[in-house]
């Protein structure tokens, strides 16, 4: 069973299910698969498609040992599109309530103390459970975190794109500050951890995979992370990483592999800090 981490009386798994491109009846069946494993926390989104998917793999698993997140999309920030949004997610995946509910991107056009306000409302109503971000950098959290303050809504946490490739340590670092989780998506950077010459020596000598290496190297720095899998093989390997751990040094070995690569530039993109 994955560790959770506490961070402002929220409970959320370290390790998750990502369910981007994920659709049909693949979805459901490797969410139902990770469930039987051991998975408990499962991310989607509104713009992902397959929230409906997802509903008929989970319908018959415990709802209150389950922490789903689900994400509001950029063009729908607005007040009554955000209430709108989030109900229709909840409608999709058959419950009553999520875990976590994001901003999938920051939009700049659009108020975010409007935008804030709606997931206040959500909150208060018991719709959701906890509030937090999603590839916001420095500049979207400053501008963020006063108008939380004031609504007394606290973001649990940034979800961005991070791996070995892409080590955003002041990102990572003004989290922290602000007690703010860091949920890495893309991992494993689409398995080029797994052609990494250092990340494949240090694998070797703890007897692990480069993906687990990168997955645990993660989770020792209090990163959430939620990997992709579509196969049975895969959930498992990714599972598989509780039953060790990195040496400190080679923890900071790992870091060293940083190239500020990213696999996500989006149009809509803000990535200027």
């Amino acid at each position: 069973m994955p560790i959770e981490k506490i961070i402002k009386n929220v409970n959320i798994p370290v390790l998750g299910l990502g369910t981007w491109r994920l659709a049909g009846k693949e979805a459901t069946e490797i969410v139902k698969k990770a469930l039987q494993m051991g998975y408990n926390h499962i991310d989607t989104a509104e713009m992902y498609g397959n929230e409906k998917q997802i509903s008929e793999a989970i319908k018959n698993f415990d709802r209150e040992k389950l922490f789903l997140t689900s994400k509001v999309w950029y063009e729908n920030l607005n007040y009554q599109s955000v209430i709108h949004a989030c109900k229709e997610s909840l409608k999709n995946l058959g419950t009553d309530y999520l875990n976590l509910y994001l901003i999938h991107w920051p939009n700049l056009s659009i108020d975010m103390k409007e935008t804030f306000q709606a997931l206040k409302e959500l909150y208060t109503e018991g719709l959701i459970r906890a509030v937090g971000v999603s590839n916001f950098t420095i500049r979207h959290l400053r501008q963020a975190l006063p108008l939380c303050r004031s609504l007394s809504l606290p973001i649990v946490t940034n979800q961005v794109e991070f791996h070995p490739f892409l080590y955003q340590e002041s990102l990572l670092n003004f989290c922290r500050k602000n007690n703010i989780y860091l949920t890495a998506y893309r991992p494993i950077a689409k398995g080029l951890v797994n052609e990494n010459k250092i990340i494949n020596q240090i694998a070797k000598k703890y007897q692990k995979t480069p993906v687990q290496i990168t997955l645990r190297w993660l989770i020792q720095q209090d990163i959430i992370a939620i990997p992709k899998a579509s196969s049975e093989k895969h959930l498992k390997e990714n599972l598989d990483i509780f039953d060790f751990e990195l040496d400190p040094l080679d923890i900071e070995t790992i870091k060293e592999v940083n190239q500020n690569k990213r696999m996500i530039n989006s149009e809509f993109a803000d990535f200027d800090d």
